[in-house]
C-alpha cells in the first residue's frame, strides 16, 4: 500500500499548495482520502482521475471536500467522458463514476454548496454518492476501510485503511482536538498521519485541533510505528514542528510535504 500526499495545508492553502488530500494505492486499486481545495489538480499529477475507484471524505469542512466540485465538473463535462467522439477521445458508453463515501448529511451539504450558483445535484450525479455511518466497513478492492468518530467542530471520522493481502495499516486522524479516541483507534498502526495545526492550544472556546507536541504524544500513546504530522501551514517552521512532535513521540517524526510517498 502506497500513500501519496497531494495536499497537507490547513484551511488556508500554502503558497502553490493544496488542503487535505491523500492518494492511497495498492496494486491496481486507487482511493482518494479527502479532497480539499486544490487537491484535484494535484491528483492529476499522479493519477488519471477517471481511474479512482473511490473517494472517502472524513468530514464536511470545506478544506476536506471542496475540490469535489471541479472533480465533478471534470466527470460531467470532460471530453473523454462524453458519449460521442471529441477531439482525440473516441466517446464512451461507460463514463467513469467513482464511488464517493461521505458522512451523513453530505448530499444536502453538497446541494447547498453547489446550488449557491447553479446545479445543486452536480456532485451526486457525477459520483456514486453513498453516505456512511461510523459503524460501516468498506471494501475498495484489496483495501479495507473502517471509521472512528473523533471530536471536532462537526461530525468527523478518523479513517483506517488496511491491506487485505497481508500488508500493513494506515491510520488517518482527520481533524480533532486531543482525544483518547484517536489513540485507541490507532493502537499499533504502522503509519499514523495526524494533524498538527496549532503552534499552541486554542486560548478560548471549544478546542478542535492539535499542536505538534500533542500530535507526537498521541502517536507515542498509540504505539504507532511511524508518525507523520500534517495539516500544517507553510507559515509555521517545519523543523520546529518536527522537533516539537519528536520530543513527545520519542522517536523520528516526519512532516508531510506534497508529493511525499509512504509505503506500508
Amino acid at each position: 500500500m502506497r500513500i501519496t500526499v497531494l495536499g497537507k495545508s490547513p484551511s488556508w492553502q500554502d503558497a502553490d499548495g493544496a488542503c487535505s488530500g491523500y492518494l492511497v494505492e495498492d496494486e491496481d486499486v486507487a482511493m482518494l482520502l479527502d479532497c480539499g481545495n486544490g487537491v484535484f489538480s494535484k491528483l492529476r499529477r499522479y493519477r488519471d482521475y477517471t481511474t479512482i475507484d473511490a473517494v472517502v471524505i472524513s468530514h464536511l469542512h470545506a478544506d476536506h471536500f471542496l475540490d469535489l466540485v471541479p472533480y465533478s465538473y471534470a466527470l460531467t463535462y470532460a471530453p473523454r467522458q462524453q458519449p460521442v467522439p471529441v477531439d482525440r477521445w473516441p466517446g464512451t458508453d461507460n463514463p467513469a463514476k467513482p464511488v464517493l463515501y461521505a458522512p451523513r448529511g453530505a448530499r444536502e451539504t453538497f446541494q447547498q454548496v453547489v446550488g449557491a450558483w447553479g446545479q445543486g445535484d452536480l456532485v451526486e450525479n457525477a459520483f456514486d454518492l453513498r453516505e456512511y455511518s461510523v459503524e460501516d466497513r468498506l471494501e475498495v478492492g484489496s483495501l479495507r476501510v473502517r471509521f472512528h468518530e473523533v471530536p471536532h467542530f462537526v461530525e468527523t471520522h478518523a479513517i483506517e485503511v488496511a491491506d487485505s493481502n497481508g500488508g500493513g495499516r494506515f491510520t488517518y486522524g482527520a481533524d480533532s482536538r486531543p482525544t483518547d479516541e484517536l489513540v485507541e483507534f490507532a493502537r499499533g498502526t504502522d503509519l499514523l498521519m495526524v494533524e498538527a495545526t496549532l503552534p499552541r492550544p486554542e486560548r478560548t472556546g471549544i478546542r478542535g485541533h492539535l499542536t505538534a507536541a500533542e500530535a507526537g504524544d498521541h502517536g507515542r500513546r498509540a504505539g504507532a510505528r511511524r508518525l507523520v504530522i500534517t495539516h500544517i501551514s507553510d507559515e509555521l517552521d517545519a523543523a520546529w514542528a518536527r522537533e516539537e512532535a519528536r520530543r513527545t513521540f520519542g522517536g523520528d517524526v516526519e512532516v508531510a510535504v506534497e508529493g511525499a510517498v509512504y509505503t506500508v
